[in-house]
């Protein structure tokens, strides 16, 4: 991953993130992502950031709270998160007439949430421990080789034949492993816990390991996936 000139050093990244809960939406350090956004609590978010250090934690929901579960205080948010995720930085940004702000988040670094905080202007804050991603935010070359990518790209066209989709083959072919491998974790419509397994892997190699035994099992079993909504 290489390293923008404007991206924060590793002992400035703050100890207290806003969180964007997206289910089955995925931020990898080192991906973009383009998000809609038109909720007044994410467009509070969003203003803060842009005015402040432009750090947005991309998280997912675990689950819904179950039925009959205890109302927590208005000042706190209902549904809990998984407990890592990833920050990514407010790269470009435009307003539309219509009030919305559509933004693009460069992913940064991986954090695991220590414990939320309570509410501000209707968005989620969390308090964040970097500690364990340094290596996110070195700019260190990945050299090829440990990854099986005759294999990776065999269950690829196995996946997009069960699943309808398509891609550009000249293009995956010729594209370098760290970023074929971010992009597709990104854009494929896995499943919200097989997300998570992703994000969570140790490095590369790891990433596409497990990316390519999701996309053998879904073939396999014949089964679908969700898909992200990208519009809040």
């Amino acid at each position: 991953m290489k390293r923008s000139p404007f991206d924060p050093d590793f002992e400035n990244l703050p100890e207290t993130l806003p969180i964007f809960p997206l289910s089955g939406v995925l931020l990898l350090p080192g991906g973009r992502l383009p998000l809609n956004v038109f909720e007044p609590r994410y467009l509070a978010m969003a203003q803060d950031a842009i005015a402040s250090d432009r750090l947005i934690g991309m998280v997912q929901p675990v689950e819904d709270p179950e039925d009959g579960a205890e109302s927590p205080p208005p000042h706190k948010a209902a549904a809990s998160v998984y407990e890592v995720g990833c920050a990514g930085r407010i790269t470009a940004f435009s307003e539309t007439e219509d009030g919305r702000l559509l933004i693009t988040l460069s992913g940064l670094a991986r954090f695991r949430v220590i414990e939320e905080l309570d509410l501000k202007d209707g968005y989620r804050r969390v308090r964040a421990d970097w500690s364990r991603w340094r290596e996110d935010l070195q700019a260190a070359e990945i050299t090829t080789g440990g990854i099986d990518r005759p294999r990776l790209l065999q269950a690829l066209r196995g996946y997009f034949a069960n699943t309808g989709l398509s891609g550009d083959w000249d293009a995956i072919e010729e594209t370098p492993d760290e970023r074929l491998i971010t992009s597709l974790a990104m854009i494929c419509p896995f499943e919200p816990s097989e997300k998570q397994a992703l994000l969570e892997a140790n490095d590369l190699f790891e990433r596409a390991r497990t990316m390519t035994a999701i996309m053998e099992m879904s073939t396999l079993s014949g089964g679908e996936t969700g898909s992200g909504d990208l519009r809040h």
